[in-house]
């Protein structure tokens, strides 16, 4: 049978659809292959930096323990221990990076209130004003601090009444993210970014300052172990008093072994003459009681880290809060 003139190519032209098809579904099933095995490659590198990090996370713990029982009663930079970075190599050619710093010598958040999370938190006067004192330091605007730190009592409190400047639910319930305080402990830094009167700016500046405990307690700093660049967070113990550059004098009088009991520091530091509270004196440790792991583990083209609070008041030393960042 003739095909006639106009029908020709016709089955050429289904067979080059059908190739073209073919060849569509076929490349679309290869990038879903690749991204399966792309994904499947992600998991398996998560889970095996998760378990080196677990490993790692046991060796800072023995070493933390160590350091404990070599000071007896204090703690002090001797060994160069505090932020210095431990590099261990795997077989698989992966490596791990372990930091151990001081993780009392910091401002707890938590220490805006005073209480049992479990039964009533409510405003601590020192721990409001040891925030204030801090930002101020940092050279954050005064009326910008005393909003920040009274937010934050609020924040943490268990009652629905704020403050004279504080912020409860009402203040929380309009714009774009309504939301509620939390009415306990700020688990994690990072909750500070919502309060009232916290801009981007004043959290970037503030946030290397700042921890949340799991405790009410006040900031238990270690003058033994305070770097001359944390000399702010000694002068938060006296806000308004003791000055950043008389703070900074006295880390750099501290003799080469430490001192031995807050008598002696006070009496080093010369300050009879301020009328700093006596929660605030004694607060002022000479053995740290919590300690930071800063984990990293790079594993194929991946890079996991780890951020840990141990606690060490009693021994052995445990893992009080653990945290992932990819």
């Amino acid at each position: 049978m003739k095909v006639p003139r106009h029908e020709r190519g016709a089955a050429l032209l289904a067979v080059l659809l059908l190739v073209a098809v073919t060849g569509a579904i076929a490349a679309a099933a290869m990038e879903k292959l690749r991204l399966s095995r792309a994904l499947a490659a992600n998991v398996v590198a998560l889970d095996q930096a998760r378990a080196y990090a677990s490993g790692v996370e046991q060796l800072g713990l023995l070493t933390i323990d160590d350091l404990i029982s070599r000071g007896g009663d204090k703690t002090t930079l001797a060994g160069n221990w505090n932020g210095s970075v431990r590099r261990i190599p795997f077989p698989d050619g992966s490596v791990a990076a372990v930091q151990v710093r001081d993780g009392g010598n910091c401002f707890n958040l938590n220490s805006v209130v005073e209480g049992d999370p479990r039964t009533r938190l409510a405003r601590r006067p020192t721990g409001v004003n040891q925030f204030i004192g801090l930002m101020t330091v940092l050279q954050v605007p005064d009326s910008d601090a005393r909003r920040i730190a009274e937010a934050a009592a609020d924040w943490a409190d268990s009652d629905g009444d704020p403050g004279p400047i504080g912020a409860e639910d009402a203040a929380y319930g309009t714009g774009d993210m309504p939301g509620r305080t939390g009415n306990t402990l700020f688990a994690d830094v990072a909750e500070a970014r919502g309060l009232i009167g916290m801009s981007p700016e004043i959290f970037a500046r503030v946030q290397p300052w700042l921890c949340a405990l799991p405790t009410t307690d006040l900031s238990p700093i270690n003058v033994n172990t305070l770097l001359p660049r944390q000399a702010p967070l000694l002068a938060m113990l006296a806000p308004g008093q003791l000055g950043l550059a008389k703070a900074q004098g006295i880390i750099a009088s501290r003799p080469a072994a430490g001192w031995d009991n807050a008598v002696d520091f006070w009496r080093a530091a010369a300050v009879s003459d301020l009328a700093i509270p006596l929660d605030a004196q004694l607060q002022v440790k000479m053995k740290t009681s919590w300690f930071a792991l800063d984990v990293r583990v790079a594993v194929l083209d991946s890079d996991f880290r780890e951020e840990a609070l141990v606690d060490a008041r009693l021994p052995p030393s445990r893992l009080a809060a653990r945290a992932w960042r990819e």
